[in-house]
């Protein structure tokens, strides 16, 4: 049997320390926490503590989670693609800071929680289908082009304020008891 070489030993060693180092990543960013619907996971990173503060706040707090409105509920497949893609835009961004404070919702984003808030008040959306030539239009050119529901339920779920600093409660996660 031959003997290590020094080399050989010094490349095992780098790459246990990058194996744990990995290791260390996981831990330390709560990385499996992002796999659950548990809201205290949309704020790992603290960026996000006023949306999870305002959301904490609303009445969607006792009936909704962050995932539930945010990605796609019709397909297992679906869900994840969305939570890898916007998972990975969110952590280039806040790693490298390049988010702006007020946070704004993508346009994939918006078309995801407006298919979510058509399905999920959908006793309501279809009484207001039939009034939809007064005052909404559910088909998809419309969504796509025109209202979305938050024009007009502005507050909901995260209020009217969005800066990082002039959200009340927006400092440290609030247990909702």
């Amino acid at each position: 049997m031959k003997k290590m070489t020094t080399l050989q030993k010094i490349a095992i060693l780098t790459f246990l320390i990058a194996i744990g180092f990995f290791v260390y990543l996981i831990i330390a960013a709560k990385a499996f926490s992002y796999l659950s619907k548990d809201p205290k996971a949309c704020i790992n990173c603290h960026v996000m503590n006023t949306q999870y503060a305002t959301w904490q706040h609303s009445s969607h707090a006792e009936r909704a989670t962050c995932v539930e409105c945010h990605l796609p509920t019709d397909g297992f497949i679906d869900k994840y693609m969305a939570k890898a893609k916007d998972g990975f835009n969110h952590t280039l961004a806040f790693t490298l800071n390049t988010y702006d404070h007020a946070m704004r919702i993508s346009e994939d984003g918006a078309r995801r929680v407006q298919k979510n808030c058509i399905s999920c008040h959908k006793s309501v959306t279809s009484v207001i289908g039939s009034n939809a030539d007064k005052y909404h239009n559910f088909d998809e050119e419309y969504v796509e082009n025109g209202r979305k529901c938050w024009s007009c339920h502005k507050q909901v779920p995260h209020g009217t304020v969005r800066g990082l600093t002039t959200t009340p409660y927006n400092i440290g996660v609030q247990e909702v008891k």
